[in-house]
């Protein structure tokens, strides 16, 4: 399946000179989100998962399907605020400022290994404050999957320690 044909570009957004690789197409195309799934569950079905971390909000629509394919935990790493009870927080750097991820304490596993799922890999900060999260409550990466790798950005030095695999990859913008 050519799954670039499905990724919707929008020139121009969300400020003049950026284009933005929109995945909510995947998910309006049955096929091309079956082929996400389904290339998931191969190219994970050899490695010890305990469970899949999902990055707010697009990383939960594609773990949720790959978790209930797999049979194994979803845990969430959302925006700051938005969950109840005793969570875990790390604060990491955008281009035009700061942002806190949260997830449920409880939820994470000490010596559990976890998938870090989200739509689209950039610099990897993103990635990096939710690996952190799962360090401090000694827990693992057991390895990160987005659509989308945009490798003209540092995200690959930055998450190097890590296996870091994507479906798509665009070398410039």
């Amino acid at each position: 399946m050519n799954l670039d044909a499905a990724i919707r570009k929008v020139p121009d957004f969300p400020k003049p000179g950026i284009l933005f690789y929109d995945i909510t197409s995947v998910f309006t195309n049955p096929e091309a989100f079956a082929y996400v799934i389904d290339s998931m569950a191969d190219a994970y079905k050899d490695v010890h998962i305990d469970g899949v971390v999902a990055i707010e909000s697009r990383g939960f629509l594609i773990a949720g399907a790959f978790c209930d394919r797999v049979r194994k935990p979803l845990v969430l790493a959302r925006k700051k605020g938005k969950l109840p009870g005793r969570t875990v927080s790390k604060s990491y750097a955008l281009e035009y400022g700061e942002a806190t991820l949260e997830m449920h304490a409880d939820d994470i596993v000490p010596d559990h290994r976890y998938l870090i799922i989200d739509d689209l890999v950039a610099t990897g900060g993103t990635i990096e404050a939710v690996a952190a999260m799962l360090a401090d409550q000694g827990a693992s990466v057991a390895g990160v999957f987005c659509i989308i790798g945009l490798s003209f950005l540092p995200y690959k030095s930055r998450l190097a320690a890590f296996d870091v695999k994507t479906l798509v990859d665009y070398q410039a913008e």
